[in-house]
C-alpha cells in the first residue's frame, strides 16, 4: 500500500529501559558530567542488556508449559542513531554548550552574597525602583545569521563573509524595570563615516557615545557615564516619583569597576551606593547575564 516506513515492535522492557536511562542522565546532569550520543547510547545498550538478563533469570517454566512452549525472547535492541533521535523527542534531551565561565563560578560566594545583599536590603529599606544593575556585553552589529530556510529545489546556498566589526555597551536599569538608563557605547571610531555624511550629532545620540581603537569599556569611561549619564538619571527618576533619594548600583568587578567606585562619584549623587559582586558569581548571581549572550 505504499508504506515506507516500519516500526519495531517495543515492549514493556523498552520503556523500563528509557525510564532509567532518564533517571541515569539526571544524576549525572546535576554531578556536572558531559554526556554525548556515544556515551548515552552505550549506557541504553547496558540497561537494556541487564533488564533482558534479569527478565529471562525470573522465568520460572513450570513441567506442563516447559515441554510445549519456547521460553519469551525479548526483540534485539540497537543502540542506534535513529533510536537516540525519537528517544530525544520523547524526553525532550537536547544538547547544549557548555561554558566555561559558569562552570568554574563559586557557588558557596553567590551563596553567602545572597543573604549579604538580604540583610542589607531590609537593613536600608531599598524597593525595586532604587536597585539598578549594569553589565557590559559586545555586540557583533554587522554580523549575520549563520542558517538560512532554503526550498527542495535548492541544494545549497551560496555563503558570506563574516563581519566581526563590533561595538561594547554597557545597559543599566532597574529591579522594577521602569526605569531604563541611557546605555554607554564604546565603538572604535570616534566619528564613522556615516556621522559626517549625515551631519551626526553624538550628544543628540540615544546612547553616549565614546571610542577607543578595541571598543572596551576602560574605568574612565564608566566613570564619565556614572557622573553625566548615571546620576542625573536615577536622581530625576526619583525625584519623580517621590522617592527616597537613595540607590544602589550592583555591578560586577570587571576592570572598568575597582572596587572604590564611590570615591570618584560627583558629591551631588552621594546617594549612590555601590554593591560588586564576588569574583566568579557572575552568571550566577548577574541580572543582567543574559544579555551577554544576546549580544554575541
Amino acid at each position: 500500500m505504499g508504506t515506507t516506513i516500519m516500526s519495531k515492535r517495543r515492549t514493556p522492557i523498552h520503556d523500563e529501559m528509557e525510564r532509567l536511562l532518564l533517571v541515569w542522565i539526571k544524576d549525572k546532569e546535576k554531578t556536572g558530567n558531559t554526556l554525548t550520543e556515544t556515551i548515552i547510547c552505550e549506557k541504553a545498550s547496558s540497561i537494556y542488556n541487564d533488564l533482558v538478563s534479569k527478565a529471562a533469570s525470573n522465568e520460572q517454566p513450570t513441567a506442563s508449559t516447559s515441554s510445549q512452549e519456547a521460553p519469551l525472547t525479548s526483540p534485539e535492541f540497537r543502540a542506534s542513531h535513529g533510536w537516540f533521535y525519537r528517544f530525544k523527542k520523547r524526553t525532550g534531551n537536547h544538547s547544549v554548550v557548555r561554558h566555561g565561565e559558569a562552570a568554574s563560578s563559586n557557588h558557596k560566594a553567590a551563596e553567602e552574597f545572597v543573604k549579604k545583599f538580604e540583610e542589607l536590603i531590609n537593613q536600608e529599606g531599598y524597593i525595586p525602583q532604587q536597585v539598578f544593575n549594569c553589565d557590559e556585553t559586545g555586540l557583533f552589529w554587522k554580523k549575520m545569521p549563520r542558517r538560512t530556510y532554503i526550498t527542495m529545489e535548492e541544494i545549497k546556498m551560496p555563503g558570506h563573509k563574516t563581519m566581526k566589526d563590533r561595538l561594547t555597551l554597557a545597559l543599566c536599569a532597574n529591579a522594577s524595570g521602569d526605569c531604563k538608563v541611557k546605555p554607554l557605547l564604546v565603538y572604535h571610531s570616534e566619528n564613522p563615516r556615516a556621522f559626517k555624511k549625515h551631519k551626526i550629532l553624538k550628544d543628540r545620540l540615544e546612547v553616549m557615545w565614546r571610542s577607543n581603537p578595541k571598543a572596551w569599556v576602560p574605568r574612565q569611561f564608566f566613570v564619565e557615564w556614572v557622573n553625566l549619564v548615571f546620576g542625573p538619571a536615577v536622581k530625576k527618576f526619583l525625584e519623580e516619583n517621590d522617592l527616597a533619594m537613595k540607590c544602589l548600583l550592583i555591578i560586577d568587578n570587571a576592570p572598568a569597576h575597582p572596587s572604590g567606585d564611590e570615591d570618584v562619584i560627583l558629591e551631588e549623587f552621594s546617594f549612590i551606593k555601590v554593591l560588586f559582586l564576588p569574583p566568579n558569581t557572575t552568571p550566577l548571581l548577574q541580572p543582567m547575564v543574559g544579555l551577554n549572550d544576546y549580544g554575541k
